[in-house]
């Protein structure tokens, strides 16, 4: 897995690429989040557009990062999920925890409400 940030007007994006199966990528992406919040950044999309395989330990990844961002009175969304990703979502419920997003774009959009 790949991780690139960016930031797209009140929000940053976090790009993830490749397959998420957790490893040393979970402990980058916590500690990631972790220094977000700490420099007062707290709208955060993870941008899944670019996964192609997500296992359980890329789904804790997932809900560790919303816990952190909400325990900091963040707003933290997904956005750009396949098909495969949101089925995944889907079956495990997680659907209904995450604020889903086509684009980053309306992810991003969502934060100015």
């Amino acid at each position: 897995m790949k991780i690139k940030v960016h930031e797209k007007y009140e929000a940053v994006v976090i790009e993830l690429k490749g397959n998420v199966m957790g490893g040393p990528e979970t402990q980058e992406f916590g500690e990631l989040i972790h220094k977000l919040l700490d420099e007062g950044k707290k709208n955060i999309v993870v941008d899944l557009s670019g996964v192609k395989f997500m296992n359980s330990s890329g789904l804790g990844m997932l809900i560790s990062g919303y816990t952190s961002v909400k325990n900091s009175d963040g707003k933290f969304a997904i956005a750009g999920a396949t098909e495969k990703i949101n089925s995944l979502l889907v079956i495990t419920k997680l659907i209904t925890i995450f604020d889903s997003y086509k684009t980053v774009d309306e992810a991003v959009e969502s934060f100015k409400k």
